[in-house]
């Protein structure tokens, strides 16, 4: 199939009174990664779990290989999302299983895999993290914050996911590892062919690894006919974007969100 392999039409999110998410429509196409980029609080994370089914929008209709996700029943979601892998924020690795059984899980709980077939897999997607023999025996807690985000690759990558998501996959560690990881993710997209989509802070992610990038905003800071998205493109057109909320982000500059909370505090004292 040529069309795109996620879909999401005319996306709102709603938590309560909280709106997070507002009218998105975001199309990906195969083999392509995309990143997702903007402040905390724009809804990043809300649209990885939507995409792979784990919430359900408010408005709008997500798709994943032309199949309308609110359609499926429960079981049919369990086996679609076999086709996903997914690396969460902090790895979220089972504190209480060995290295061995964290990357194992997904292949037994699905019955994919056992004995010397499971041995090798699980040797296979270690080797191909770049972790050393030896260390299926330990528990995360013995691992250091790069080995254990590598771990939780190697687990996301067991079941040969046709799509990878990746939750701030370099938060809280050093630069030298934030470029293992940017690595990782690259390897990964090239010789798996994944569709990958990043959520990240790190622009030097987002140059490294992006097809394309959307950056949100929060829509607590936008009007009521302001579009959430900011930018959708490539990582070159970022530092051009006629938006000048684009640039300071990919700038790290706080100039336009500073005058925003002097605004707030000239509102609250009159």
């Amino acid at each position: 199939m040529n069309g795109p392999i996620l879909e999401l039409n005319q996306i709102s999110m709603r938590f309560g009174r909280q709106n997070v998410l507002r009218n998105l429509t975001i199309h990906v196409k195969r083999g392509e990664t995309l990143c997702v980029i903007g402040e905390s609080g724009c809804g990043k994370t809300v649209l990885l779990k939507l995409m792979i089914g784990l919430l359900k929008p408010t408005r709008g209709v997500v798709k994943f290989d032309g199949q309308d996700l609110a359609g499926l029943k429960q079981h049919e979601l369990a086996k679609m999302r076999i086709r996903f892998g997914f690396l969460f924020q902090m790895a979220a690795l089972f504190d209480s299983l060995t290295i061995f059984d964290n990357v194992a899980f997904g292949l037994r709980e699905h019955n994919l895999a056992e004995g010397d077939a499971l041995t090798r897999i699980v040797a296979e997607r270690l080797q191909e993290v770049g972790l050393p023999p030896g260390l299926e025996g330990k528990k995360p807690a013995e691992l250091s914050g790069g080995q254990r985000k590598r771990v939780g690759l190697a687990r996301a990558l067991a079941l040969n996911p046709e799509v990878m998501l990746y939750d701030e996959p370099t938060t809280g560690l050093d630069p030298i590892m934030t470029d293992v990881i940017n690595e990782l993710i690259l390897q990964t997209q090239r010789t798996k062919k994944a569709t990958g989509i990043v959520v990240t802070h790190e622009m030097k992610t987002v140059t490294k690894v992006a097809d394309r990038v959307v950056m949100l905003y929060p829509l607590a800071r936008l009007g009521p006919q302001d579009s959430q998205i900011l930018y959708d493109g490539p990582p070159e057109g970022l530092e051009e974007s006629p938006d000048l909320r684009v640039r300071q982000f990919v700038r790290g500059e706080a100039g336009e969100r500073l005058r925003e909370l002097a605004q707030q505090r000239e509102a609250v004292t009159d």
